[in-house]
């Protein structure tokens, strides 16, 4: 069962005594803290990053809402407080709940429930981007990962000049770094958008935007040079699709 590391927000400390202890009967529920106002509670959400919180209405200084509005990212929230007015506003910043104090029990366990299922909605869209990621061709405007060795890069496709095989690796080009990656050049071939990389050789697969000269090249073939001064040779075989696909 997953746990959710939950901050507990309300200027009363009785209060949320008496929250964490009935959170206390929820498996699910880990409340790794609390906050006495808004400042403290922005405080700690930064440095903790639950997975949600239970935040009081009317604070001194701050609003639960005024609070919300400083943070950039903003876990789950079930908001609890003694008034009623605030429900609707509560819905507009996509609250998952709204409880009245006192805490009513089957109140709070529609809200768990509300949060399981939001959870579970969260996991399959975010499984299922990953999955239409792993299906589909990259392009240019997509980042990728790599890591070689204790170097780590974010970087984007367009920013990738060539890549070029060197044994059972891929050296990846862009601005000043090498990387090697431990995958064959076909695996990248099949995975790269085609409008965008070509596969100059058997050596080399080049990104179509970085050519800045082209001029023909030993038993047909042709012979680019990238922006920066890279120059790479296409295959005769290759130098036919090149010109049927970029030709007029």
């Amino acid at each position: 069962m997953k746990q959710f590391r939950t901050l507990v927000i309300d200027d009363e400390r009785l209060a949320r005594e008496e929250l964490k202890s009935i959170l206390s009967e929820y498996p699910e529920i880990e409340v790794v803290d609390e906050a006495r106002n808004g400042d403290e509670g922005i405080e700690k959400i930064k440095k903790i990053a639950p997975d949600l919180i239970f935040l009081d209405v009317s604070m001194p200084g701050m609003t639960g809402f005024d609070m919300l509005k400083k943070l950039t990212d903003i876990p789950h929230v079930i908001f609890v407080t003694a008034y009623d007015e605030f429900a609707i506003k509560a819905f507009e910043v996509n609250a998952l709940d709204y409880l009245l104090k006192p805490i009513d029990n089957n109140r709070l366990n529609e809200a768990i429930e509300k949060l399981r299922q939001k959870d579970e909605q969260d996991f399959e869209s975010s499984a299922k981007i990953e999955s239409d990621r792993k299906d589909r061709r990259l392009t240019v405007t997509d980042r990728v990962f790599i890591k070689d060795g204790e170097k780590c890069f974010f970087v984007q496709l367009s920013d990738i000049r060539m890549l070029e095989s060197d044994g059972n690796y891929v050296k990846v080009y862009f601005g000043t770094s090498r990387p090697l990656i431990l995958r064959s050049l076909n695996s990248f071939e099949d995975k790269l958008d085609s409008e965008h990389f070509f596969r100059a050789n058997r050596k080399f697969i080049i990104n179509l935007n970085w050519i800045e000269k082209v001029e023909n090249w030993f038993n047909g073939g042709l012979q680019v040079e990238l922006k920066g001064g890279d120059k790479v040779e296409i295959s005769r075989r290759q130098a036919i699709r090149f010109k049927e696909m970029l030709s007029f």
